[in-house]
This record gives C-alpha cells, structure tokens and sequence, in this order.
C-alpha cells in the first residue's frame, strides 16, 4: 500500500509509520514539528519506502500519485501542548480533517480518523462504550481538543455518507511507551521524568480521578486491525485496565527505585474523574484487547527515559 501519514514525527505516528513499513508499505509522513521530534523519524530515514513531507496540515496539500490511505495522526495530544497551541489544535481537527478528506476522496482512498477518548469528557457513564454521547464543557480550556475531535469524527461521518469515502475512527484512550516527549505533559512521561530527575511527583487533586494506559505496541495492532475492517463507526481502542493517578505515581516510584515525594496540586479546570474504555466492540469486531501488562509496559518506557533524560 501507498500510505500518507500525518503526525508521522509524533510519538504514536512514528511507531505507527514503522509497523507499516516493516509490513513492506510504503508510507509519506507528513508532520510540521509543532509537536512531534525530528528524532523519532530518524530509524526510518534510512528506509527506502519513506518519505517525509514538513507541511501543515491545516492548509490544502498536495502529494503526487496514487494513495491507498489517508491516516490523520496529526495533533497536539497533551493538555500542556494543545493549551500552548488551541488555535492551531482547532485548525489541525476541523480545516485539516477536511482538507484530509478531500485529498482521500479525490484520491479514491481509505481515511483514518485518530480520535479520542476526551470526546467522552468529563463521563457520567462508567466505563465509555462508543454510544455514550459524552459530557464535554464546549467553551471550557480542554474544549479546543474536544471539540475539535468530535467535530472530526462528525465531518468525517458526514464525507462517509454523503461523499462514499471509506472512513475509519478510533477513539484512542492514553497510549504510553517509548519515543514519548520527555515535555509532553501527560501523566506518565511527567512522573517517569521527575522520577528519574529525584523530583516531587506532581499529582493534580486527591489523586483519586483514573486514567486506563494502553502500551503503544498494542494500540498499534488494534489500529492496524481496524484498518483491515469495513466499519465507518468509532471504536474504542485503550487498555480497560483502571488505575488511579495516585496509585501510577506510586508504581513508577517503585519501578524508578525513586525516593522522590509525592506532591499535590489542584486539579485542573475540567479535569476528567474517571476514564476507562469498553472495550467489547473491538474484541467482537477485530479480535483485539491488549496484551502488555501496565507494569511491562512502564518497565520498557522508563528504559527509553534512562537513555533520553539527563
């Protein structure tokens, strides 16, 4: 397959772009560096079947010859990065969908949509299946990567029905692992950083709002087996495994060996309570759950921070 790629110097569309390339694909990443390292791009600049293209997203772009696939990996992710960025995370989910989708429909290819579990927001439901509408703040800070997600999905929808371009969602619940920006300002790389820097862990409230953390070896499996099914509807793709923040900062102070203290701050302006995907649609559509337990995971993560942090 001829595969464009947005977001492809993120942290989930580098490895993303390496699974399709050792499957023998030939991919074009597209990432204007806003957010995403030049650095985790550099294993694969030696690979004959990819391309880089620095461009923005958010205006029309062109690529020459055919493309079976039009992946949209493309966005600030963390609330630190899209707080800093909340015009252009606007943009990259609304403009750059669409001009994303107009390339795919002129293109007769396929169109993944990364979407997110924030399109829950701060849940009245326990744990979120794909049915429940969500209940987000529309004018509050987080809205901007909200909103733009569920603008998304709608707009993509709405080309699936009305245009017959064959779409993709997956709502994708916290992805952790390797290639992680140490600044990226999610709670995993956050604790395993001032861990290893012998910093307090800062935790945001009480503690006690949940978070489910997928290793992103297995949400790239559950992505490209949803890639491999004809289903237009969003799916779910995060580990059902619950843990309270407090209870993560404590585990990576274990796996850390760090003596660092834990530390409390106020809970930010919108801040989800709890967090945890149903998971049943994608076991019974694509066979998929993941597999690396939470403590592997972090084991294998804070290894790639050993060798990046200093």
């Amino acid at each position: 397959m001829r595969v464009l790629l947005t977001g492809a110097a993120g942290f989930l569309g580098s490895h993303l772009a390496e699974r399709l390339l050792s499957e023998g694909h030939e991919v074009i990443g597209v990432d204007n560096l806003s957010t995403g390292q030049r650095r985790n791009l550099e294993p694969l600049f030696r690979h004959p079947g990819f391309f880089f293209l620095e461009a923005d997203v958010s205006r029309p772009l062109a690529v020459e010859g055919p493309l079976d696939w039009v992946l949209h990996f493309a966005s600030p992710a963390s609330p630190p990065r899209y707080l800093r960025l909340p015009i252009e995370t606007l943009l990259v989910n609304a403009e750059g969908t669409r001009y994303l989708l107009d390339l795919a429909l002129a293109k007769g290819a396929q169109f993944f949509l990364a979407s997110t579990s924030e399109v829950y927001g701060d849940p009245l439901v326990h744990p979120q299946p794909e049915t429940y509408w969500g209940n987000v703040n529309p004018i509050g800070p987080r809205s901007i990567y909200d909103e733009g997600k569920r603008y998304a999905e709608a707009l993509t929808l709405a080309y699936h029905r009305t245009q017959g371009v064959p779409v993709r969602i997956a709502r994708i619940f916290n992805c952790y692992g390797p290639r992680m920006d140490p600044k990226d300002g999610r709670v995993v790389s956050n604790f395993v950083v001032q861990a290893l820097k012998g910093e307090a862990l800062t935790v945001y409230g009480d503690g006690s709002q949940t978070r489910s953390f997928c290793y992103v070896d297995d949400l790239v499996e559950g992505i490209r087996r949803l890639m491999e099914v004809d289903y237009p509807y969003p799916v779910n793709l995060g580990n059902p495994e619950e843990y309270t923040v407090l209870a993560l900062a404590q585990l990576v102070k274990e796996l850390t060996g760090s003596s660092s203290e834990i530390v409390f701050q106020p809970l930010p302006e919108d801040d989800p309570k709890k967090r945890r995907p149903d998971i049943s649609l994608a076991q019974r559509l694509i066979g998929w759950k993941p597999l690396v337990p939470v403590r592997e995971g972090l084991e294998r993560t804070i290894a790639h921070f050993r060798e990046v942090v200093r």
